[in-house]
């Protein structure tokens, strides 16, 4: 396996950690209650000669813990296995865009801008109330429960910003915008990026970016990636005004 291929495959994973994990040879599978397929899926990387067979074993697996399964098939996906699950009839979803960018002296600092080491109740709502609502979970864990195992599950800098920042109250629970970074090494991965309805077109989903971009400089790292589905034309227009550009893209493929 190529580790430049896979960087982008191995930092998502590491950044948003499944709290269960089973490793099959050289691919895992992540699962999570079914909340976020990014965490509900089998991550594919390095030559599989078993290939076909090592298919019908994710499928008997996923089944085995009552969710579909879906693979996550990126750039340093093994070789063959989109083509092999398109001929099983799979369907690809959520084209994803992986962008980066520089963090470098010329970062604005937002020092002024709290990064909490844990997210708040309020940051949490937050999220989810932008996030949160097209995901079930199976079982009898709550999803939200399954999230904030994933949202915490390794070391991170949570931002949350209020309507006040553009002339509102404190108070306003509805015009809040969260973001979540993780430092690794000279990546800051950029995750959670919501702005609720009412505070939207106001700059904060910008000056959130910004705040963690400048906290992941101080952790040591010199360079920003997150990840953006294509269709998200919004939010992709604000990561490239704020100087990020595609360097890679992945996709799932989902059984039918």
């Amino acid at each position: 396996m190529s580790r430049d291929l896979a960087q982008f495959d191995l930092l998502v994973d590491e950044a948003w950690p499944a709290p269960g994990r089973a490793a099959e040879g050289s691919w895992v599978y992540r699962h999570a209650g079914g909340v976020t397929k990014r965490a509900n899926s089998v991550l594919p990387l390095g030559e599989r000669a078993d290939l076909p067979e090592a298919v019908d074993r994710a499928e008997r697996f996923y089944a085995g813990v009552g969710l579909p399964c879906v693979f996550s098939v990126g750039m340093g996906a093994t070789p063959g296995l989109d083509e092999e699950l398109d001929r099983r009839g799979y369907r690809l979803v959520d084209p994803t865009l992986v962008m980066t960018g520089p963090l470098s002296a010329d970062t604005p600092d937002e020092g002024v801008v709290e990064v909490a080491g844990a997210p708040s109740e309020r940051w949490l709502r937050t999220w989810w109330s932008v996030d949160g609502g097209r995901h079930n979970a199976a079982g009898d864990v709550p999803a939200r429960v399954w999230a904030e195992r994933i949202v915490t599950g390794v070391p991170a800098g949570y931002v949350l910003l209020g309507g006040h920042l553009d002339g509102d109250a404190d108070g306003n629970a509805d015009r809040n915008a969260v973001g979540r970074g993780v430092p690794q090494g000279r990546w800051l991965g950029i995750y959670c990026m919501a702005v609720q309805p009412r505070a939207r077109r106001r700059g904060l989903g910008g000056a959130v970016l910004r705040a963690l971009a400048a906290w992941g400089r101080r952790q040591g790292a010199d360079s920003a990636y997150l990840v953006v589905t294509e269709a998200n034309a919004a939010a992709r227009a604000l990561y490239e005004r704020e100087g990020f550009g595609v360097a890679g893209r992945y996709h799932y493929r989902v059984r039918p």
